[in-house]
């Protein structure tokens, strides 16, 4: 119960901050949705490419791939709490206070979750706006959210194992360039793998962040579902976050001891 109560105080400290200054919060939400419209209005030809098996509206087959790259360049960033706690001393005062230690590596993966909800629903929404339809439903929305809370978790887990280890701003901000931009474009978020070179097909199959896409375009699409698919696409996402927050724990000990 105690890391429970402790994991909400600390998850609504970092939303208050968060309501405080909203700036970081509508930038990550903001230029998602300009690619969205931008995109999905200067790319609508896309779907008569030979070969390509992403539906008839490329707005419905880019609303997932946006989803997830705002998952993924906004938890790739979440590590900038613990740096600035660090540098203030905030993080030492933590660890001789009587806060679970679990409490506060959990509450910046559940504060980060909370934001992906909200931002993923109103990425949602504008796509419903502009013309998207959606033959999932309800169980394809459930799957987009878990999809993105999976990937915002597993890489929030790993920027805050960077920013224990490093203890600097532009140590997180190099790493996360370096692993973020790659696996955006190894991956079907802006187009169909197919339509590239064999091997980029081939190397999006080990790709977590494109785990992620497929399982929400599949989920989202209606009739002809692969639930086997979209089930082993979110069994690896999850099995892949549990890595990665277990790799966040060692960091946050390794921390402990030489604080």
């Amino acid at each position: 119960m105690t890391v429970l109560a402790h994991t909400g105080a600390l998850t609504l400290r970092q939303l208050r901050a968060a309501w405080r200054v909203p700036a970081f919060v509508v930038m990550n939400v903001v230029q998602p949705l300009t690619w969205l419209l931008l995109f999905g209005q200067l790319f609508t030809s896309v779907v008569d490419i030979p070969g390509f098996e992403g539906g008839s509206s490329y707005l419905e087959f880019l609303t997932p791939g946006i989803v997830m790259m705002m998952a993924l360049f906004g938890s790739a960033w979440a590590g900038t709490s613990y740096v600035q706690d660090m540098e203030r001393g905030v993080m030492d005062r933590f660890l001789t206070s009587p806060a679970s230690r679990g409490a506060l590596m959990v509450s910046t993966l559940v504060y980060q979750a909370v934001l992906t909800v909200v931002q993923t629903l109103i990425v949602l929404a504008v796509a419903l706006l502009g013309g998207a339809r959606f033959g999932g439903g309800a169980p394809g929305v459930l799957v987009l959210l878990l999809a993105a809370m999976l990937l915002t978790a597993s890489f929030s887990a790993l920027s805050n194992a960077a920013a224990l280890l490093a203890r600097s701003q532009n140590a997180l901000i190099g790493l996360s360039q370096l692993v973020t931009i790659p696996l955006m474009f190894l991956s079907s978020a802006l187009m169909d793998t197919r339509l590239s070179a064999g091997w980029l097909d081939r190397v999006a199959a080990f790709n977590p962040f494109e785990w992620a896409v497929v399982a929400s375009r599949e989920a989202l699409g209606g009739q002809g579902r692969d639930w086997p698919s979209i089930a082993g696409h979110l069994g690896l996402l999850a099995a892949f976050t549990a890595v990665l927050a277990w790799v966040a724990t060692r960091a946050f000990r390794t921390y402990q001891r030489s604080a």
